[in-house]
């Protein structure tokens, strides 16, 4: 495993859509030592959720853990089937570093997506599960949560020393 450079505000790369995974590709060497990596990237810089894109490839492979026991997830090729209700989030990106904002997120969604094993898998995620699948899912078509953000929310926290 290896930490990945995180790509951030400005790259152009961040702006692309990313490409399906070949299902037959899955459980290949490359795309399951990219998911070691983006998993020890997430957790090396304490974020809830990472995209391929975020380190640079144009696949649709996203991680989540929300600490909610079940975790990590592993999405791959994953599709939003169904969204109810709304709440507004504050939510902040490893692509836009100490920057943060209020968006809408639906409160559940039902997403499909291929696991690292290759099983196809049918989530209802709620709260912060289904905003973290949003705001990933979103990187994975070039939308990035500031262009979401509420006018006037968009906050820049100085770092720690």
């Amino acid at each position: 495993m290896a930490l990945r450079q995180i790509r951030e505000q400005g790259d152009e790369i961040l702006r692309k859509k990313s490409r399906d995974v070949n299902i037959d590709d899955i459980t290949a060497a490359k795309n399951q030592n990219l998911i070691d990596d983006m998993l020890e990237t997430m957790y090396h810089y304490n974020g809830v959720g990472l995209a391929a894109v975020q380190v640079g490839i144009l696949k649709q492979i996203i991680v989540i853990d929300v600490e909610d026991g079940k975790g990590p997830y592993v999405l791959i090729n994953p599709q939003i089937l169904k969204t109810k209700g709304e709440k507004e989030c504050e939510e902040g990106c490893l692509s836009f570093p100490n920057k943060f904002g209020k968006v809408i997120r639906p409160t559940e969604v039902i997403v499909e997506f291929y696991d690292r094993e290759g099983n196809k898998v049918k989530l209802k995620a709620k709260d912060l599960l289904a905003q973290a699948v949003c705001h990933e899912v979103d990187h994975l078509n070039g939308v990035v949560f500031t262009d979401l953000v509420l006018p006037g929310s968009l906050e820049y926290v100085s770092p720690k020393d």
